[in-house]
């Protein structure tokens, strides 16, 4: 045996491995403690620091996994890699396996957004488009489901890399939520913290079979055509505002924005029609029953009721009225005037007596046919 053969041996005999990980940037999720080979020796010392799990991995499949904690590894400390191992009564240094070091902590204000318009059919404005974007935190759950499925064989597996696989798989169960959901298209946006608290529990279990945990899940915000916003925000009104009203608004907003594009008469008339047109589809929306709006009459006021003429009249030189004509002749009947007191109506420029007034004469009896011609 040589000198440098002795001075190995005497080194393997006095000093244990230390494994342990000293990653400190925020971005990475798992890194792989690298030995020469992936040897370890027997009773090497495991420092499994707060905010992290070790998980053992032996030709692929997983073997033990170590919460926080200082550990001497031997067969009492690993007991499933030493029943891959088939270590019976101890083993022999060293071994061979590899180990990953997978952080715990809580991965925050992760972006994701729609690539893609998603469609929806509302019932009352047909097919539409929305898109979405937000953010999400989530954690390692399970660190050994999450090195079997996702990381693989990488040694240093950042949060930029599963991001991409988490993003697909937010978007796709977004979308089959805001989908199965059928609200009223303007809910969308008005209610995004319902939502968002749907679509976390909708992809919970999407993201435990992976080993991850969707600590929260945020919608930010939900967008919309523009022209489809102006639409909504149109119809919302019309419970608000008086129907009649809002016909003649756009009416006139139809008849102005006619003379700025045409000018003159031509103008003033086309806009009259797209007026008469908007105005017989504003009483349409009014009367549902017949879906279009109701015939013109042809007189929409009755006419006016006739005035009555009143009259004054003087009894012992005392100003006395205004009466009808009706009691005026009951006044006459029961004496109380005759056919010499003084009556005045308006329009009169002086007082007269009642046998001077032509509508009046009837009171005194005239019976009498007038003098035949000569």
């Amino acid at each position: 045996m040589g000198l440098f053969d002795e001075i190995k041996k005497k080194l393997s005999n006095e000093f244990i491995d230390i494994i342990e990980s000293l990653q400190t940037t925020n971005d990475t999720i798992v890194h792989r403690f690298e030995r020469y080979q992936n040897e370890i020796k027997n009773n090497a010392k495991l420092i499994v620091r707060e905010g992290q799990v070790a998980v053992f991995i032996n030709e692929g499949q997983l073997a033990d996994v170590f919460i926080p904690g200082t550990y001497t590894l031997n067969t009492q400390n690993l007991p499933l890699l030493t029943t891959l191992k088939g270590w019976k009564y101890g083993f022999d240094s060293p071994f061979k396996a590899e180990v990953y070091f997978v952080s715990t902590r809580l991965f925050t204000d992760e972006k994701w957004g729609t690539k893609n318009a998603i469609i929806l059919n509302d019932e009352r404005f047909g097919f539409t488009e929305i898109r979405a974007f937000g953010t999400y935190n989530f954690r390692i759950q399970d660190a050994g489901k999450f090195v079997i499925n996702v990381v693989g064989t990488d040694g240093n597996f950042t949060n930029y890399e599963i991001n991409e696989h988490l993003k697909s798989l937010i978007v796709t169960r977004f979308t089959d939520t805001v989908g199965e959901a059928k609200l009223p298209i303007e809910l969308y946006a008005a209610n995004t913290s319902e939502l968002s608290e749907a679509c976390q529990e909708v992809m919970q279990p999407e993201f435990g079979r992976v080993g991850i945990e969707l600590e929260k899940f945020y919608i930010e915000n939900v967008s919309m055509p523009e022209e489809l916003k102006k639409e909504i925000f149109e119809y919302s009104r019309l419970d608000k505002l008086d129907m009649a009203k809002l016909t003649q608004f756009k009416t006139a907003k139809a008849i102005e924005e006619a003379a700025k594009n045409e000018g003159g008469t031509a103008g003033a008339g086309m806009g009259m029609g797209m007026g008469f047109v908007l105005a017989q589809q504003m009483g349409g929306m009014m009367n549902p029953q017949m879906g279009q709006a109701p015939p013109m009459q042809t007189q929409a006021f009755p006419p006016p009721i006739p005035t009555q003429t009143m009259y004054h009249y003087a009894v012992n030189g005392a100003q006395i009225g205004p009466v009808t004509v009706d009691k005026l002749k009951e006044l006459f009947a029961n004496r109380t005037i005759n056919k010499d007191s003084l009556i005045w109506k308006q329009g009169m420029a002086t007082w007269s007596a009642l046998q001077e007034i032509e509508e009046l004469k009837a009171f005194l009896g005239g019976n009498t046919p007038p003098p035949l011609p000569q």
